[in-house]
């Protein structure tokens, strides 16, 4: 089973780029057998700002169509998402509208497990059900979601791992439980904790 694992978003030192490979290091360690990991830099993917206008004079540009092909590629998609003010971040956002534009149907029915995190305790729950509640529309088939409030209390940057048991318990289930069933019908697992209050 091949994977596309990326972060959506372009900062280099982003949160949601250490979960995703954090994620990444357990299916290359054995969590799951037979996998292939394909991760991509959305900086790879950099593009004018959407426009009609532009693509009416010069087209879709050929990165487009190379994420586009990426996807094509893969069996199953992990993605996790960074929030910014409550939605995607620009980057994303604009390499999506490209690719939208090949395809509505941007993640052409690939299965999917949807991560985000945030350093506050909503943990980007925002901008993942927005991704969540997209995918009837634009071709993902969601097969697990999770949201890591508090990342700096919860994730420990010098091993790259989470240091709280009861989330790597559900991280681990989210990648483990949806992605052995890719070819099974449609069963979404929605996993979260409700921040503390202390």
């Amino acid at each position: 089973m091949k994977i596309l694992a990326f972060a959506a978003t372009t900062s280099t030192t982003s949160i949601n780029r250490q979960l995703i490979d954090y994620a990444t290091r357990l299916l290359d360690d054995g969590l799951l057998d037979d996998v292939e990991i394909d991760t991509i830099d959305l900086n790879d993917y950099e593009m004018p700002i959407y426009s009609i206008d532009r693509q009416n004079e010069t087209g879709i540009p050929q990165a487009a169509h190379d994420f586009f092909d990426r996807i094509g590629a893969a069996d199953a998609l992990l993605i996790s998402f960074a929030e910014h003010n409550g939605f995607y971040t620009a980057a994303y956002k604009n390499i999506f509208d490209w690719v939208s534009r090949i395809d509505m149907r941007v993640y052409q029915d690939k299965p999917a497990v949807l991560l985000s995190t945030s350093i506050g305790p909503g943990g980007g729950a925002n901008v993942l059900n927005t991704a969540v509640m997209s995918g009837q529309f634009f071709g993902y088939d969601v097969k697990a979601s999770l949201s890591i409030p508090s990342f700096h209390e919860n994730f420990d940057t010098g091993t790259g791992a989470l240091s709280d048991d009861e989330l790597d318990q559900q991280f681990r289930a989210a990648l483990t439980l949806s992605l052995i069933h890719i070819s099974e019908p449609t069963r979404h697992i929605c996993l979260s904790r409700m921040p503390s209050s202390a």
